[in-house]
């Protein structure tokens, strides 16, 4: 298991200023270090190729774009992700049922819980578990 005290970095791509702003201050009171937040696909994109995070918060529609291409990159590094999106489950795609996703809207201690178990699954996956 991961030490405690190791400072965990989390990437927020999220378009919808006061979500965004929820999101960061939830995450930095409970010890994370925040990357983003990422408002546009492009943006994401870019950062999804670049930084580096222990997990991503993703944002399903993001001004009008779906932010898949994003999961994949973030899949295809190894680094776990959570969508977001007022449609929970529904707005993962079939091709990609393993996908986890977070309704919203949410409560701050509920997305770090399911953040964490997409952490936990993905270390696991991996055998780090």
């Amino acid at each position: 298991m991961d030490d405690p005290a190791r400072l965990r970095r989390v990437m927020v791509v999220e378009d919808e200023l006061l979500v965004a702003m929820l999101i960061e201050d939830a995450l930095r009171e409970q010890g994370y270090d925040v990357v983003g937040p990422f408002t546009n696909l492009p943006d994401a994109l870019a950062a999804a190729g670049r930084e580096s995070a222990d997990v991503a918060l993703l944002d399903v529609n993001l001004r009008g774009e779906r932010v898949y291409p994003v999961a994949e990159l973030l899949e295809a590094r190894g680094i776990p992700f959570l969508l977001l999106s007022g449609y929970g489950t529904s707005a993962v795609p079939p091709e990609h049922a393993d996908w986890a996703a977070c309704a919203k809207p949410f409560m701050p201690k509920d997305l770090t819980r399911q953040m964490e178990w997409v952490m936990e699954r993905s270390r696991a996956k991996v055998g780090l578990a």
